[in-house]
């Protein structure tokens, strides 16, 4: 039997999972990376979906890997509280990131007098008291600085969700669809700019519809097509390659009528209030490629996959270490220029030092110093004892 203070065994890590979240952390660097050429052949320019909709797909099944069980174990009140103490961190790793970004922008001006501080931030040059108060309430979001607060809000959906399916298994689900379809039927969102009155550019009503799909299919609540069906795989396919004329911009910029078919299915908010285009094509391509390395899925932790997977590990950490490291690179490449040996330096460098992120962090987390110290190789003579001594030459002079 099990004491009833003993720790539950942990569940073994789903290596898909951090393969992916690792994968992603790449992609968000390359994006976030001004001016990138990178950023032409990332899968987002192929298709509807983006590497968004794979960061709150995963986040969602993590949260419930993480989450969800402390709900069953240890009921709604404690999960409750769990839920609340990972809000806190999220919340301060976004001012802290946010002060940094802005820390590095006014220290690159001393050194070097670039203007960056104005160019990347110049709603607090214009209007600081309004923008620091902004950035403290989350009701204004810089370039690039919002995908945090989005995973804050919809993660305060979560016990909302939990209490719901105690009441009747169908209301999660209800919940989620009407909240979606009140972003597309009445424009609910969250005030995100002061100035100009916009919402959230990644708006968490419409954002939480991809992200408890990941929820509920790892809380076992929805049910999740058999890998390797045949028919399933063809259709995802074939969705996938019909996407490509409609996103890829060496179509778009040659071929006027795709670019009038993508305006006219895909409105100007298609990516901040996540059309469902977005999420069918994501759901495809999420299919497929599972169903394409789930004959592989025992080698994932090798070579390149293992790089990932200590990435994924420490996916916080490796976001927040990705948008500080694209800042600072992109001020590098316009001081160094932009050609295409430089921006490959810059972006294999971002990548390296992510990936030191993440190793640094894992070894931190694995809290060495609780160890037992190791014995030294060589024990030491035991120190002569004064009294043993002068005993010894009494005998030996009797």
């Amino acid at each position: 039997m099990v004491a009833p203070h003993d720790k539950p065994a942990k569940r073994p890590r789903d290596e898909r999972l951090d393969v992916f979240r690792g994968l992603t952390m790449l992609i968000i660097f390359i994006a976030h990376l001004p001016e990138n050429s990178w950023n032409a052949w990332i899968p987002a320019r192929f298709g509807f979906s983006s590497g968004a909709e794979l960061f709150v797909f995963c986040s969602g099944i993590a949260s419930a890997l993480a989450f969800g069980s402390v709900f069953v174990r240890r009921g709604l009140w404690l999960g409750t509280a769990r839920i609340a103490y990972r809000i806190w961190q999220v919340y301060w790793a976004q001012i802290g990131v946010v002060l940094a970004l802005i820390a590095l922008a006014a220290g690159i001006d001393r050194l070097f007098d670039l203007g960056v501080l104005a160019k990347q931030f110049p709603s607090l040059s214009a209007d600081p008291e309004r923008a620091l108060l902004g950035l403290a309430t989350l009701t204004w979001q810089p370039d690039y600085l919002d995908i945090l607060p989005m995973y804050l809000v919809i993660l305060g959906l979560v016990p909302v969700m939990m209490l719901l399916r105690r009441l009747h298994a169908a209301l999660p689900f209800l919940l989620v669809v009407l909240l979606y379809a009140l972003v597309w039927t009445e424009g609910l969102n969250l005030p995100g700019n002061p100035w100009t009155g916009a919402g959230w550019f990644l708006n968490p009503f419409a954002w939480q519809f991809i992200f408890f799909i990941g929820f509920f299919s790892a809380m076992k609540w929805l049910p999740v097509p058999r890998l390797g069906d045949a028919r399933l795989m063809l259709a995802a396919a074939l969705f996938l390659v019909l996407s490509v004329p409609l996103s890829f911009w060496g179509v778009l910029d040659h071929w006027p009528a795709a670019q009038a078919l993508h305006d006219l299915i895909l409105p100007a908010t298609e990516k901040n209030d996540l059309h469902i285009l977005r999420v069918l094509h994501f759901l495809a391509l999420a299919y497929l490629v599972l169903s394409l390395i789930e004959p592989w899925r025992q080698r994932l932790d090798r070579g390149i996959g293992h790089l990932l997977i200590l990435i994924g590990r420490q996916s916080l950490a490796c976001f927040l270490a990705s948008v500080v490291l694209a800042r600072l690179l992109g001020v590098v490449a316009d001081v160094a220029g932009r050609s295409e040996l430089v921006v490959a330096l810059l972006n294999l460098t971002g990548f390296a030092l992510i990936l030191a992120t993440a190793i640094v962090v894992g070894w931190f987390k694995s809290a060495p110093w609780l160890g037992l110290a190791p014995k030294p190789a060589v024990q030491p003579p035991a120190p002569a004892q004064p009294g043993l001594a002068l005993q010894t030459r009494v005998r030996e002079a009797s």
